[in-house]
């Protein structure tokens, strides 16, 4: 019996090995997705094991405050004295957990009534069409703003949901398109010819076809997340930790550390962070399209 466990367990972790060998090998078959996944990879680590590290702890000191980079202090103090270093790490974990929650929301709400529009059709499809239409019509970010006001935002997830609710339409019209186009492919004509169950059509079928078009736009909408939470963040109308990258600009912006010659660390540090992680996603992104769009190849 133990033997048999033993087996089992090596044979799923062999599995799971394959799986991840396989994995690396497609995010670092491209350069650019591979510079991409490297930098998501290295804010991963930061925010998993940064905190045990550097330890931020949120005390305050007005002797310390606006201090120049030193090596008690590698980028500075803020208006408070707080160590701005520790404060980045410290706030990589919420920026992180808001692209990925915002992703997932975001896709599964297109994902969901893109498939569902393209096949049910009719009066379905046409409200859902008018309905995507009026909020592609109407700007997100004022709209966004509103929500944030109304909603009170104090953990990543609920900013997630205040994220996706606009962030969908455009997703799922893409999908609509795709999956009108392939129900006319030969493979689902046979499918339905066959009488196969539409479970059976919809998770073997339809959704391996646009599986890579789905990850890049997952990629793209965390990108689309860390603008808008950090603009939200900016506007002062959402309560979450002074360290998460948004509140910190905010904090710059209204204690006016940009007039302090000293505290430049500070105003550069959140920006430059904030930069070289959308530049990640972009590359990613990038990457992976230039991966799995044979037109895109060279």
């Amino acid at each position: 019996m133990m033997k048999n466990l033993i087996s089992h367990a090596r044979n799923v972790l062999n599995k799971i090995g394959i799986q991840i060998l396989k994995f690396l090998k497609l995010m670092y078959k491209n350069k650019k997705s591979a510079i991409g996944f490297s930098v998501i990879l290295f804010f991963i680590f930061i925010a998993v094991f940064g905190p045990y590290f550097f330890n931020y702890d949120g005390l305050t000191s007005g002797v310390l405050r606006f201090q120049p980079p030193s090596w008690q202090h590698l980028l500075g103090t803020d208006y408070l004295g707080r160590d701005v270093l520790q404060m980045l790490i410290d706030g990589a974990q919420g920026i992180l957990l808001i692209a990925f929650f915002t992703g997932l929301i975001t896709v599964a709400i297109g994902v969901i009534i893109g498939i569902s529009s393209a096949l049910i059709g009719g009066l379905y499809d046409k409200f859902f069409q008018m309905l995507s239409n009026l909020l592609l019509t109407v700007p997100s970010f004022p709209i966004l703003m509103i929500l944030a006001t109304i909603i009170t935002i104090r953990d990543p997830f609920t900013f997630s949901i205040v994220l996706s609710v606009w962030s969908w339409p455009a997703l799922s019209r893409a999908v609509r398109a795709q999956i009108l186009s392939l129900k006319e492919s030969d493979f689902i004509q046979i499918c339905q010819v066959m009488d196969m169950k539409k479970s059976h059509i919809i998770f073997k079928e339809l959704l391996p076809n646009i599986a890579a078009y789905i990850l890049i736009n997952f990629i793209m909408i965390m990108r689309g997340a860390i603008i808008g939470s950090v603009g939200i963040m900016m506007l002062g109308v959402a309560a979450l930790e002074p360290s998460n990258w948004g509140a910190m600009i905010y904090d710059i912006m209204n204690q006016g550390a940009f007039y302090v010659p000293n505290a430049y660390a500070y105003v550069l540090a959140p920006i430059f962070t904030i930069i070289f992680f959308q530049y990640g996603i972009i590359m990613l992104s990038n990457g992976l399209d230039e991966t799995f769009n044979p037109r895109l190849q060279a």
